[in-house]
């Protein structure tokens, strides 16, 4: 096991996956940015104002009322974050619209691999193959 792991690693896979994940982790961030500093003001515009990220339902009891989810938060109150969620969606949705559109990109720069020529049969094969037709001729 020990060998298959070295063998994994060596294999350069272990460092293309640290790669990724990094890249990953640092886009997440881009996007988090992007959705919470440019797309969701402009979408709270359009439906008046409303902030998505303070959208909450207060668990605690209907005596308990808090003007914003820090307040609430701040009281230890019980709270089902919906606009939390629906910032994560927006999130999954543009960052899967993304990297579809990465990979489209990728794929068209490939270029297709010309499929390989088939190799010349041994030589054993080709004279087998001769005498072959010599024996089928009429004599």
């Amino acid at each position: 096991m020990l060998k298959e792991f070295r063998d994994f690693a060596m294999r350069g896979n272990l460092v293309d996956m640290a790669v990724g994940i990094i890249m990953g982790t640092a886009f997440g961030g881009l996007i988090a940015s992007m959705v919470n500093d440019i797309i969701m003001p402009v979408v709270g515009k359009i439906t008046g104002g409303v902030d998505f990220s303070n959208m909450f339902i207060n668990l605690s009891g209907p005596q308990d009322q808090f003007p914003s989810l820090k307040a609430a938060k701040d009281a230890g109150a019980a709270t089902l974050n919906y606009g939390l969620f629906i910032n994560l969606v927006i999130n999954f949705a543009i960052i899967a619209f993304v990297m579809f559109m990465l990979i489209k990109a990728m794929n068209k720069t490939r270029k297709p691999t010309p499929p390989a020529a088939a190799p010349a049969p041994p030589r054993s094969e080709t004279l087998l193959e001769e005498i072959r037709d010599l024996l089928k001729k009429p004599a």
